[in-house]
């Protein structure tokens, strides 16, 4: 694929250029050949459920490896690019865009692309390969059932019957408006934090309530179209950290996903360097590694020139043009003793994030205490059923696993899983991985699954594929997309061999585990 944005100029932007040089060879090496018009695919066929960036790119390489599938997208076509369909027009990207490669073709031409960006990104992948034809909007998932054969069935039969499903609905669904008590006596505008397109701040004062990335993308807005003053409610303190690609990677790279005795040392520099005058907001009782965090370096200039105030505080009542709170010094727990503070407003802005939307359309197996989500085999793959796979939607908390490289490779470890039997985990072996993960993050403050880092996911791929031999020839295929044809024409040989054997019976039922 060619280049889809403007070349930089290497002399005035050198880090630019080099980044579109290396999207541009990384899009001829490991995009996978977008199918013509006249090409068969075949199966496995794969559903998928949800057409945001991690449905449309899973989708796209299982099409450009030559398996058919099928996007459900309960929206309608404007809804195409998931939660970042429904987001303010100044929303952008947090991390920088060289932690969000969501496929191989994508190519950015800036560090932090806008939304206008990133959903023209999502639109020409989608288009690309085919997913036009390929997707059923406003077809709402009800159940995932198997048919007498063993296959999947997406409500009914009308739809089709498939080898495998990918649930890709995400961790943000609708805005979340929490009723808080006496909020009816403030007079003044109330607005979601992803509802704000047309909204007019400027030369207002902006009373946010709520922290965390809801609590950015309204400061995004208010900045942009110019409010006066911002005020965030927040009950507790949040780890921020700067947007830097480098400080971003190297946080990231804890293998072990957990606080551990080092962790001071991020945390302390963090402390130093970048809050400096600002520690006073900066977390004591918890850890960097044990909840997502806040990515802007804005907002911390916000602070300083006095356009922006953190408040940590409980509220306590409203009235007709602000709250009445209870402003806590640092270190005292919710609710516990401060001092009242009004803050008067023009509007409201929550800050209270999205509702997790549910995945209970799965067979109900698959939520079996203790091994329910998050607590999967890789974290996405349900214990009883290998041939379904949940990806970036059964996550809480993590640092550089948004949208990247790895939603490929669980697409394409869920397509050795579907073409190669002897890869396939048993239940039992998916549970006993389960368990070996909680043991080595027993000491963890948080739960196995309920926080982890990029190497740490990636640790997870390599185990998955070293502790089996029969996986060893899907290794290139499962990291980097190449090489596919290899690993099936051994695989027809294995089957060869145990047709040969009286061996075979069970190998076609792609949902039943059948590695040793």
């Amino acid at each position: 694929m060619g280049f889809q944005t403007r070349l930089q100029n290497p002399f005035f932007h050198p880090f630019l250029f080099a980044f579109q040089i290396f999207q541009w060879l990384t899009s001829i090496v490991f995009s996978p050949t977008p199918p013509t018009p006249s090409s068969r695919l075949g199966r496995p066929k794969v559903a998928i459920i949800g057409a945001g960036i991690t449905g449309v790119s899973a989708a796209a390489h299982c099409i450009g490896h030559g398996f058919d599938v099928v996007l459900f997208e309960a929206g309608t076509k404007k809804n195409l690019g998931g939660i970042w369909s429904k987001v303010n027009t100044t929303s952008s990207l947090q991390i920088h865009s060289a932690m969000f490669r969501f496929h191989p073709s994508v190519q950015w031409d800036r560090g932090y692309p806008d939304r206008q960006q990133i959903l023209s990104q999502v639109r020409h992948l989608w288009e690309t390969y085919g997913l036009d034809t390929k997707t059923k909007f406003e077809t709402r998932v009800e159940k995932v059932y198997k048919d007498a054969q063993g296959r999947w069935v997406i409500n009914n039969t009308a739809n089709g019957h498939f080898d495998g499903v990918i649930a890709a609905i995400g961790t943000c669904g609708d805005p979340k408006m929490p009723h808080i008590e006496g909020i009816e006596h403030f007079h003044n505008p109330v607005h979601h934090s992803s509802q704000l397109t047309g909204v007019d701040v400027e030369g207002k004062t902006m009373i946010v309530i709520g922290g965390g990335a809801s609590a950015v993308e309204a400061l995004e807005y208010a900045f942009e179209e110019g409010a006066k003053k911002v005020y965030i409610l927040s009950r507790s303190d949040k780890w921020i950290i700067p947007r830097n690609p480098i400080v971003d990677i190297l946080l990231s790279l804890n293998i072990w996903g957990q606080e551990t005795v080092f962790s001071w040392i991020p945390e302390r520099l963090l402390k130093r360097f970048f809050y400096r005058d600002l520690r006073d907001i900066a977390p004591d009782s918890k850890g960097i590694f044990t909840d997502t965090p806040m990515v802007n370096s804005d907002i911390m200039d916000k602070l300083r020139s006095g356009a922006a105030e953190w408040v940590r505080c409980d509220i306590d009542s409203f009235h007709e043009t602000g709250v009445i709170v209870n402003k806590r010094d640092k270190g005292v727990p919710k609710g516990g003793p401060g001092h009242r503070v009004d803050i008067s407003g023009d509007l409201l802005v929550m800050a209270t994030g999205y509702k997790r939307p549910a995945l209970d359309f799965l067979p109900q197996d698959s939520f079996q205490e203790p091994y329910g989500p998050p607590n999967w085999y890789l974290q996405t793959f349900p214990t009883q059923h290998p041939s379904i796979s949940c990806i970036n939607c059964t996550y809480i908390s993590a640092i550089g696993t948004v949208g990247n490289w790895h939603v490929g490779i669980y697409t394409r470890i869920l397509l050795m899983f579907l073409i190669d039997p002897l890869t396939r985990p048993s239940t039992f072996w998916m549970e006993r991985w389960i368990d070996m993960t909680r043991i080595l993050k027993g000491f963890a403050p948080t739960g196995a699954f309920d926080f982890f880092t990029y190497l740490e996911l990636i640790w997870w791929f390599a185990f998955c594929v070293a502790f089996n031999p029969f996986r060893w020839k899907w290794a290139f295929f499962v990291f980097f997309g190449l090489g596919i044809v290899l690993p099936k024409r051994i695989v027809e040989e294995e089957n060869r061999i145990r047709n040969g054997m009286g061996l075979q019976q069970g190998a076609d039922k792609p949902d039943v585990g059948r590695m040793f």
